[in-house]
């Protein structure tokens, strides 16, 4: 289960509280008040209209968003003073069609924040987050145009409009009533403050997590400390060193999760103590370093204050209510249900990891900088799986091309040619063109695999250019992850957990690549947060299908193809450490849902003492297994758009486990079975309300018995219990 990634539509709207109308479409009018000679001042001339980054510097950004900004003011003003009576052509659809220059650059400049940032793109976020902030109110809390909408709305019975449309009017509705059209004056002029402040806050809170990878880079002395890498790890440790002007030294880089992936192979106990606290200790000040707890506290204050200003008793209330949980209590009864089950689990693991270090005559407790290096100890006693044995199976562009694309090839059809003519915003970046079974092309993929210090941690999906009929416009994708870099002229051998995140991500992929929807609003993720995982988690565990495994485990030195008895190793290894794997997801879950469920006047002031009573709370106060994210760098909930929301990964695991054991009993990996989920899920975007979409494609509501057999947990719970 892939836990790191974030959608396109939290990418470009996080930090700017919801910029309600993000169209591509060309304004009737010049873009007068941007010179001709920006790049975005006219959509580009490449293929889909596909960023022409050869052309695109920092210095175009903000003049092209404050043109932008401009214009589509003017469109929105002029719909809301239109004279005619309103309907749903003149204002909805018309809402649909403004701000095609703003958001051209913003989706651009949006994904440079996140994969290829520097301290002039920071700049410029942080002086434009506030002031987005404000445009976004400027449009959602315009009266006249607020006038027309609800007029619309309170005739939506006698409008025939189709079912897209019809939703449509429904959500821009919400949507405006959610921002505060119905409060008054004195009201709306405090949510704007509150908007302009989290938008500044949640951009410094990235900013800061990102300075915070230089910061707690481990620099290890010796080589003989680096015991159990493998050499290419060990010589890129090396060439990271060098870059960073310790020659002969080595250097670990500690981004994304409070484990750290070097800790499953690293033996020398104290340098792995180093890694973990130097992760686990992250944004707290630690000897002078980076404190982003008074930003998170102050986050948690303005959202729970603005949630009482619109009437909901909580944050977590506001945020839940367009999701498909609806209520926190509804997540929190399934979450809560989970972790008898899950404790009994990892205590069982835990007794196997003390039994594995004792025998290395270690009589210690177990520490969570020795869990992930003796699980996998574990693993190769139980399994016989020895994760140098398997990585040289696991070469990227193998992974890619006779898995990843091979699964899409199989199920969907479709295929990828890449190119090499397009330009990119970083020399690790390809292109593909992904041609559909009947030839046509669907839209262009961007592959960025590698980290790099430019490069937030974790991985997601992104887009240039987003699908719509109205506008004509098919996608530009991107798949972003943080494999690490070989060094020069080494294979990239990866990890499994990357395999798995490289078939998840391209779930989100084909979610915006198969899109046919007409209004952009709804097209390729636009779906409810607690859906968005469904199609990326449906797609990993084909990662494991015998055949798609027997096709890209491939020997990157010898070409052979990786042996049945050990393919069945490592299918059977899969469900060891799901206890881990799910405590520390449920652990972080409960943060969120802590955080967000306070009253504006009970925000802690000591953020660790608050961290450690909500997972005692819950029963989630074990050491050895920490959360996932700690509240310091819990990127998802204070700069990610996942605040209250981090429980949809297991929420939408629900479907996707279920999803694939229906396709399972219906024949598995074919074009038939592939088609019937393209047509009834990954085509529809959020033009249909996602449990609709869900039933049409299963024939009934979801059983979380698949669930509970993905993680190891159908023996410990009774499955009416849990469900969604």
């Amino acid at each position: 289960m892939n836990l790191k990634c974030l959608p396109i539509w939290v990418l470009i709207g996080f930090l700017l509280i919801g910029t309600p109308y993000s169209s591509e479409a060309q304004s009737s009018a010049p873009n007068a008040m941007l010179d001709a000679t920006n790049p975005f001042y006219e959509p580009s001339t490449l293929p889909f209209e596909t960023p022409d980054f050869d052309a695109i510097s920092n210095a175009d950004y903000k003049p092209a968003m404050e043109a932008g900004m401009a214009q589509q003011m003017e469109e929105v003003q002029a719909i809301a003073d239109n004279p005619e009576p309103p309907t749903f052509e003149n204002t909805i659809v018309a809402l649909e069609q403004s701000g095609a220059l703003l958001t051209r650059v913003q989706r651009v400049f949006y994904n440079m924040t996140s994969a290829h940032t520097n301290d002039e793109i920071q700049q410029i976020q942080s002086e434009m987050a506030p002031r987005l902030a404000e445009h976004s109110d400027n449009i959602r809390l315009n009266a006249a145009l607020f006038e027309r909408v609800q007029t619309l709305y309170e005739q939506q019975d006698a409008l025939n409009l189709d079912e897209a449309s019809a939703k449509l009017l429904r959500d821009e509705y919400r949507d405006f009533v959610r921002a505060g059209a119905l409060l008054d004056d004195d009201q709306q002029q405090r949510i704007r403050a509150i908007n302009a402040e989290l938008s500044s806050l949640s951009t410094e809170f990235q900013e800061k997590l990102l300075a915070m990878t230089p910061e707690r880079a481990v620099l290890v002395e010796h080589e003989s400390d680096l015991e159990g890498l493998s050499a290419d790890r060990i010589a890129a440790a090396r060439e990271a060193a060098e870059e960073r002007g310790h020659d002969g030294q080595y250097l670990l880089s500690i981004t994304n999760t409070t484990r750290v992936p070097v800790l499953t192979n690293l033996k020398n106990r104290d340098v792995r103590q180093r890694v973990w606290e130097a992760s686990a200790h992250r944004g707290i000040g630690q000897d002078g370093g980076i404190d982003t707890r008074p930003l998170v506290q102050r986050m948690a204050a303005l959202r729970a204050e603005r949630a009482q200003l619109l009437g909901y008793d909580t944050f977590a209330h506001f945020a839940l209510e367009p999701q498909t949980a609806e209520r926190p209590e509804n997540a929190l009864d399934m979450l809560t249900d989970l972790i008898p089950a899950v404790r009994a689990n990892t205590e069982r693991e835990a007794a196997m990891i003390q039994d594995r270090m004792r025998a290395d005559g270690i009589d210690d407790d177990v520490q969570p900088w020795d869990w992930e290096y003796y699980a996998e100890r574990v693993r190769e006693a139980e399994y016989d799986i020895d994760d140098q044995e398997v990585r040289p199976y696991f070469e990227l562009n193998q992974v890619l091309e006779d898995g990843v694309f091979y699964t899409m090839n199989r199920l969907y059809g479709i295929s990828f040619e890449e190119r090499f003519d397009l330009p990119v915003y970083h020399e690790d970046v390809r292109v593909f063109d992904v041609i559909d079974h009947d030839g046509e092309q669907l839209g262009l993929f961007y592959a960025d695999y590698f980290a790099r210090d430019s490069k937030r941690g974790g991985a997601w999906m992104s887009s240039f250019v987003g699908q719509s009929h109205l506008l004509d416009k098919k996608p530009v994708v991107v798949n972003v992850l943080n494999i690490p870099k070989p060094a020069e002229g080494e294979p990239a051998l990866i990890s499994f957990d990357n395999v798995t995140t490289l078939f998840h991500e391209m779930g989100h992929g084909v979610h915006g690549l198969f899109s046919d929807t007409r209004y952009p609003s709804q097209a390729m993720t636009s779906v409810p947060r607690d859906f968005v995982e469904f199609p990326s988690t449906f797609e990993e565990d084909w990662a494991i299908h015998p055949d798609v495994l027997a096709n890209y485990a491939i020997h990157h030195e010898t070409g052979q193809r990786i042996p049945e008895e050990l393919l069945d190793r490592i299918i059977a290894a899969r469900d060891f450490n799901q206890g881990f794997e799910t405590q520390e997801y449920l652990a972080a879950t409960m943060l969120d849902m802590e955080w967000h469920t306070l009253p504006p006047d009970a925000v802690p002031e000591d953020v660790l003492a608050f961290e450690q009573e909500a997972l005692a709370k819950y029963g989630l106060d074990y050491a050895p297994v920490p959360p996932r994210y700690k509240s310091p760098y819990f990127a998802h909930i204070f700069s990610g758009g996942y605040s209250a929301n981090y429980y949809a990964y297991i929420w939408s695991e629900v479907l996707a486990a279920d999803a694939f054991a229906y396709m399972t009993e219906q024949g598995g990996l074919t074009r038939e079975n592939g088609d019937h989920y393209r047509a009834t899920i990954l085509s529809q975007g959020g033009s249909r309300e996602a449990m609709d979409l869900y039933v049409d494609f299963r024939g009934q509501e979801p059983d979380v018995e698949p669930l509970l057999r993905r993680r190891g947990l159908n023996a410990e719970v009774n499955a009416e219990s849990v469900e969604p």
